[in-house]
C-alpha cells in the first residue's frame, strides 16, 4: 500500500486526555478515535455519543462506530485496535503520528496492519503552549472558580474562634484541615469547578509543599491554602496559593512570608519575552538566601526553596512550559509560586497566574494577599 503523508491519530477519553480535548472541545468519558488527515478532522464515536458529538464536537466529520464496522464488514466482536487499523486502511493511511503516551498495545495492533506508528517528539499540539484569546477567557473563568473556593476558605478562617490552647474552633467544633477543605471544595463545586487534592496545611505540615494537611488547625501558625480546580465547562484549570495566619504572626513568620512575597514580586517584574525562567528562578533562590533562607538539606530534610518557581497552566494543571526550562514567549500562561519551608517557623507559598505579553506580563488572578486574618 503506498504511503500517504503522515496523519495524526489520538485514541483516548477527552475527559482525561488534554490533547484529545484540545483537538475536539468535546467531553467523552470513554476512549474514541480522532484522526487528522489532509487538514480534515474526523472522530469515530460509539452510538451512545454520536448524536451529541455532531452537535458539540469542534471537528469536520463525526462518524458512527457501528456504521463504520458494518461498512468495513467487521464482526461485532472486533476489538478496538483492529477496528482502528481497518478504519485507517480504508482511508489509505500508511503512517500516523501519535502522542508520546499513546497505548503500546494499541500501537502494536495498528502496526500489524502495516501502518507505521510514530510517537510525537515533544508536544503533540505545539500550539497549546501559547494561549489564544478564547483560552485566556477560559482560564479567567477557571480562576474565578478558584477564587470562590479561596474566598470561602478565608471566610471560615476569619470566623474561627481562637482558643486559649491554640486549636481553632468553628461551629463549636475543632476546625481541622479536613473540615476547611470540605468547605473550600463545596464552594468550588457550587461555582462550577471540580476540586481535587486541595491543600490545607498548617504548622509543621506546611513545611512539606505537597502535604494535603490533616488534623486540627491552630492559631498563630502559618497555614497554606493551595487550590487547583478544573472548570467543568471548559476543562481548563485554575491554580492559586495563599498563606495566612489566623491570629498574630511572629516576627519570624512575618519575615518569612514577606520574603516570599518579595520573591514573587521580583519574578513578576523580571518576566517578559526572551527572558530566561531558569535565571529568574536562580535569582529568587539567591535573594531568599540573602534574607536568611538558603536552600539546603538540614538534619535529613530539605529547607528553603526546593521546588520550581512555576509551571504552564491550561488543560492540564502542570503543562508546558516549565518555568525553569523556558525563555518566555508571548501567549504563555504560567503560575508564579515561590515558597520557603523552614522547620521551626513554618511554610509559606504565594501563587498567582500570569500571561506573558509583548512587553511583560498580565495578571490573570487577582485575589488579595494578606498575612494575618
Amino acid at each position: 500500500m503506498p504511503k500517504s503523508p503522515t496523519a495524526r491519530l489520538i485514541v483516548a477519553s477527552s475527559e482525561s486526555d488534554a490533547d484529545m480535548l484540545y483537538a475536539t472541545r468535546f467531553f467523552v468519558p470513554d476512549a474514541f478515535v480522532f484522526l487528522q488527515h489532509r487538514g480534515r478532522r474526523t472522530i469515530l464515536l460509539s452510538d451512545l455519543e454520536v448524536d451529541r458529538g455532531r452537535t458539540e464536537a469542534k471537528v469536520d466529520e463525526v462518524l458512527s462506530l457501528s456504521h463504520e464496522r458494518e461498512k468495513l464488514r467487521l464482526p461485532e466482536q472486533t476489538g478496538f485496535g483492529e477496528l482502528t487499523a481497518a478504519f485507517l486502511r480504508s482511508r489509505k493511511i500508511g503512517r500516523v503520528e501519535v502522542p508520546a503516551a499513546f497505548p503500546l498495545g494499541l500501537a502494536r495492533e495498528i502496526e500489524k496492519a502495516g501502518i507505521d506508528v510514530v510517537p510525537a517528539n515533544g508536544l503533540f499540539w505545539k500550539e497549546r503552549e501559547c494561549k489564544t484569546d478564547e483560552e485566556l477567557k477560559h482560564l479567567r473563568c477557571a480562576l474565578a472558580v478558584t477564587e470562590a473556593g479561596m474566598a470561602r476558605g478565608m471566610e471560615v478562617l476569619k470566623a474561627a474562634e481562637i482558643t486559649k490552647r491554640g486549636p481553632l474552633k468553628w461551629g463549636g467544633k475543632p476546625l481541622t484541615s479536613e473540615r476547611l477543605r470540605a468547605e473550600i471544595d463545596t464552594a468550588i463545586l457550587r461555582a462550577g469547578g471540580l476540586p481535587a487534592n486541595t491543600i490545607v496545611a498548617g504548622g509543621l505540615q506546611a513545611c512539606d509543599p505537597h502535604e494535603r494537611g490533616h488534623g486540627p488547625l491552630r492559631a498563630d501558625e502559618l497555614i497554606i491554602l493551595d487550590l487547583f480546580p478544573r472548570d467543568t465547562r471548559s476543562g481548563y484549570f485554575g491554580d492559586m496559593t495563599r498563606t495566612v495566619v489566623r491570629g498574630r504572626a511572629s516576627d519570624a513568620q512575618r519575615h518569612l512570608w514577606e520574603t516570599v512575597r518579595a520573591g514573587q514580586k521580583q519574578a513578576l517584574e523580571a518576566m517578559k519575552p526572551g527572558e530566561s525562567g531558569k535565571e529568574i528562578h536562580e535569582e529568587i533562590k539567591e535573594f531568599f538566601a540573602k534574607k536568611g533562607f538558603p536552600t539546603e538539606q538540614h538534619e535529613g530534610r530539605w529547607r528553603g526553596f526546593f521546588h520550581g518557581t512555576g509551571h504552564g497552566l491550561g488543560l492540564e494543571i502542570h503543562e508546558s512550559p516549565r518555568f525553569g526550562q523556558t525563555n518566555f514567549r508571548e501567549g504563555q500562561v504560567l503560575t508564579v509560586e515561590p515558597g520557603i519551608y523552614w522547620l521551626g517557623i513554618g511554610g509559606a507559598r504565594i501563587e498567582d497566574v500570569v500571561a506573558v505579553t509583548k512587553t511583560g506580563i498580565k495578571m490573570l488572578s487577582r485575589f488579595s494577599k494578606e498575612l494575618e486574618i
